[in-house]
């Protein structure tokens, strides 16, 4: 095996954040007393979030002013009158208990780590993401969680990768190969960094973008034989 450090993005990777974000997002309403229309309101919620994580990326808004100014701008768009700050702490908290792995996951990170070790990164809220990680059951096989919120910068920053590797027992370039679904984050930011990716596209996207991923696979069954090909080449 070529690599010896496996650093795997969270979100949408290992965890399946589109299943544990509807049902949050379902609970939040919910206790804060709304009980119809909420399904319409998860589509609107999900196209703000993601404009703000993007603008986070690039540094135009602050973690903290994301996890409210989602909420605030749909109950804006709809005329809710419901407390956005509320809404994102309950939110939160909610993430933390409704963790579902990706097929795979388990496996894949057992048999990585008996090879060298497995990271985290991601640009997750700290906190929640460790709550989330510990309930996964996927803790025992994960050396260290790094995330952009301890770091100061994010994914695809540079500097966010540089932190990561010095959290590592050890760390060379062309040993190191990251795992992850987004071109935008993880594997443009492999790219600068000098070091393997794996785009893990389970839905078959096409690449439309800048970023070049060293291999891609559609299932983390296919992880590992991927990456024992990429060692014999």
């Amino acid at each position: 095996m070529k690599h010896t450090l496996f650093l795997f993005d969270l979100d949408d990777t290992l965890l399946d954040f589109k299943a544990s974000e509807q049902l949050s997002f379902v609970r939040t309403l919910e206790a804060l007393g709304l009980r119809e229309g909420i399904d319409t309101l998860f589509p609107q919620y999900q196209a703000i979030n993601i404009a703000l994580w993007r603008e986070f990326e690039l540094g135009a808004v602050s973690k903290d002013f994301l996890k409210v100014e989602r909420f605030r701008r749909t109950f804006a768009q709809n005329g809710l009158e419901l407390d956005a700050a509320s809404a994102s702490h309950l939110y939160l908290e909610s993430l933390s208990d409704t963790v579902v792995l990706i097929d795979g996951a388990r496996q894949v990170c057992e048999a990585l780590c008996a090879i060298g070790e497995v990271g985290i990164i991601t640009n997750g809220v700290e906190h929640i993401q460790t709550r989330r990680i510990a309930s996964s059951g996927l803790k025992d096989h994960i050396s260290f969680v790094s995330t952009s919120e301890a770091c100061g910068y994010a994914k695809p920053d540079s500097r966010f990768f540089d932190y990561a590797a010095k959290m590592a027992r050890a760390f060379a370039h062309h040993e190191t190969v990251i795992v992850g679904d987004r071109l935008d984050a993880d594997i443009l930011g492999a790219n600068r960094f000098g070091i393997d990716s794996c785009w893990f596209n389970p839905a078959q996207l096409a690449n439309e973008s800048e970023a070049v991923p060293t291999c891609e696979v559609g299932s983390l069954h296919e992880i590992l034989p991927a990456l024992k090909k990429l060692a014999a080449a």
